[in-house]
């Protein structure tokens, strides 16, 4: 047997074993266990909301969610996202609505606002169209909830139910990838150094989230940033001396993860009955599945090196055919597999290191 072949082996003893152990999690903990989950972030979580949008970050055309029940959606994968499988885990039948589709009562069970290319900072990402910026997801999070008042009758009853549901916010990676990293789009990385943008977001999203916490929210999973210096398209538009991934860009976006966590004990510590948690995105992706088949994507994507920071399938085009092997589907986003172990890993902590101070499945308990 080659190195390869035991790699490959390795790997597929992974994934099934996170996939058997999903499944034994959601059989052993049954019924639904908050009543509603609201999804904020970009197209690591996005389940359509960019889709009438002018925007070139889209994701409702094959072969995205060729593995998924319902096809292309707007999720930015061959099948589910962190969010959908979340949701599984914490026991809803039914995958959350976008904003854009939520109607009725059904947002009594959770929104996702998520966009694919918005960011912590509001010009993030208009460089690719409108996006719908996390602040402006507040907004919309700020209309739910009073339409959840007018079902519910009375603000009392509201704010009683969404303290007990969960919240997950991934945001950021943007800020980066179509802010810091584009300095012929924006001056940030021009009047920056990386240690203070870094702080700089942090603060921002500092009040993003006290804002966050004033419309009721007090279960929050802070979704760190992974590992993107490691994403094919930044590895084909940057020399990485030699390394498997640009050094520069990781070391950047763990100014801003070592200040998220941070924030999140600030945040525990000075806001009544609030109960936030860490989840480290970049060391769960940095283990066994990262780079699993090599830093090329399943499925074809246009003059990566020179594409403006859209880092999509081209459209109707053939994936790779065993997808559950790799961890990339297109320049920057996840496969459905690499998603269940980052999911997986929030949920129910597989090392220490993974989530802080709590996991997803400790904070619902709560």
């Amino acid at each position: 047997m080659t190195m390869g072949t035991k790699t490959w082996h390795l790997a597929l003893v992974i994934v099934l074993m996170m996939i058997l152990n999903l499944s034994t999690i959601s059989r052993v903990d049954g019924e639904q266990q908050v009543p509603c989950y609201f999804i904020f972030g970009d197209s690591l979580l996005d389940n359509g909301n960019n889709n009438a949008l002018q925007s070139k970050v889209k994701a409702n055309y094959l072969p995205y969610g060729i593995d998924f029940p319902a096809g292309p959606t707007g999720r930015f994968s061959n099948g589910r996202n962190i969010a959908d499988i979340t949701a599984e885990l914490l026991g809803f039948v039914e995958y959350i609505p976008s904003f854009a589709t939520a109607r009725g009562r059904e947002i009594l069970k959770g929104v996702n606002y998520a966009s694919g290319g918005a960011g912590i900072r509001d010009e993030t990402g208009q460089n690719l169209g409108t996006v719908i910026s996390f602040s402006k997801q507040l907004l919309n999070h700020k209309t739910t909830v009073s339409r959840i008042v007018s079902l519910l009758g009375d603000e009392k009853s509201t704010e009683k139910n969404l303290s007990k549901c969960i919240y997950t916010v991934g945001i950021g990676s943007n800020d980066y990838i179509n802010n810091y990293l584009m300095p012929q789009f924006y001056p940030t990385s021009r009047l920056h150094m990386p240690d203070q943008y870094a702080a700089l977001l942090i603060e921002q999203y500092s009040q993003q989230l006290k804002t966050l916490y004033s419309y009721g929210a007090r279960k929050v999973a802070l979704f760190g940033i992974g590992p993107i210096g490691c994403t094919p398209g930044n590895i084909a538009t940057y020399d990485t001396n030699g390394s498997l991934c640009v050094d520069f860009i990781n070391k950047a976006v763990q100014e801003f993860n070592i200040r998220l966590k941070t924030l999140v004990d600030n945040l525990n510590h000075n806001l009544q009955d609030a109960k936030f948690i860490y989840v480290n995105v970049y060391g769960i992706s940095s283990g066994p599945l990262a780079g699993l088949q090599g830093p090329n994507p399943c499925c074809s994507v246009a003059n990566i090196a020179n594409n403006g920071g859209i880092l999509t399938c081209i459209p109707f085009s053939p994936p790779c055919p065993v997808r559950a092997l790799e961890v990339f589907y297109d320049a920057t986003h996840p496969t459905e597999a690499a998603n269940l172990v980052v999911a997986g890993r929030s949920y129910v902590s597989l090392l220490p290191s993974d989530t802080h101070p709590i996991d997803i499945r400790q904070l619902a308990r709560l």
